[in-house]
């Protein structure tokens, strides 16, 4: 595995807590960042697709970023998500978090018109880079199956040509371990941070040179993901991956979003986690249930909640 990544370990996708009103509750996002840090997460990437990031207006990310900077979480821990349809939204994005000392940010492709070239996608990214001038590293999101747009390993390999400072790196939220395997074998040896979105295949991505993962189910299972992060290549690496796996299986049989605010919720005994921007909504009690019995059946110990 990489040793030397910016974001290199356990990235928690943070979810974002809502109040009533459904405005981000600033104060209780920032004391679950430090408990993420405290309980085995090495970086959080907050406005991601669990962060219900797309579900925000622009200024509301950008207070969001001054917020957590005000209440003390290190920027050079945070990997905001900043992807946008428009160039102009996704540079003031990127200037917001290198404002408040992010080494990096997690961009998506341009996401609403479907089928872009190759070129297209080239063009789009060189005027987000040209135009932010920031020196804040861009970690690429893939992520087809709610983009639509994937990440070819050609057009990586074209975007680090061209911007060899700047494109650092890459989450794969494709499930699709040989895709990752890909951007490792061909990228890797450069220094380029492979992250894996699926924590199934955390441990086979580290052994290959992958530098970590950027996961949802993290907000919950961060202690998991770190036992595997500390173990590689190890048998207890393996008892680990086996345990993370299956909490993992148990998460991504409800609702991402919902499920994970209900497993949070549960942990910290605020029911107001379970706030969500429509269209995501709450789960049903019966569903919670059956949630909680799967994962409670995994067997996996929790820290004490924030």
């Amino acid at each position: 595995m990489i040793t030397n990544a910016l974001y290199g370990g356990v990235n928690a996708a943070v979810l974002t807590p809502m109040h009533d009103d459904l405005s981000p509750d600033l104060d209780i996002l920032a004391a679950r960042c430090r408990w993420l840090l405290a309980n085995g997460t090495n970086g959080l990437a907050v406005l991601g697709t669990t962060g219900e990031g797309n579900s925000l207006g622009i200024d509301e990310r950008l207070d969001l970023l001054d917020g957590l900077a005000e209440r003390g979480i290190p920027g050079q821990r945070l990997l905001p998500g900043v992807g946008t349809t428009a160039i102009t939204d996704t540079v003031k994005l990127m200037l917001g978090a290198a404002k408040i000392g992010c080494p990096g940010v997690l961009v998506l492709p341009p996401f609403y018109y479907k089928n872009p070239s190759a070129d297209g996608l080239f063009a789009y990214f060189s005027e987000v880079i040209n135009r932010a001038g920031t020196g804040t590293h861009i970690y690429l999101y893939h992520i087809p199956a709610q983009s639509s747009i994937p990440f070819t390993v050609p057009l990586v390999g074209r975007l680090l040509k061209a911007f060899p400072k700047t494109i650092k790196g890459i989450k794969d939220s494709s499930g699709d371990l040989a895709n990752t395997l890909a951007y490792i074998e061909h990228f890797a040896k450069d220094g380029f941070e492979v992250y894996c979105g699926d924590d199934a295949a955390l441990h086979e991505v580290l052994k290959a040179g992958g530098a970590g993962c950027i996961t949802g189910a993290a907000n919950i299972t961060c202690a998991e993901n770190a036992r595997v992060y500390a173990n590689v290549g190890t048998p207890a690496g393996d008892v680990a991956q086996t345990l993370l796996s299956a909490l993992r299986k148990v998460i991504a049989g409800a609702p991402l979003i919902p499920g994970l605010k209900a497993l949070v919720a549960r942990h910290t005994g605020d029911a107001a986690w379970n706030n969500m921007r429509p269209p995501q909504l709450k789960l049903s009690g019966d569903n919670a249930e059956r949630l909680f019995a799967a994962f409670d059946g995994c067997g996996a110990p929790l820290a004490k909640a924030a």
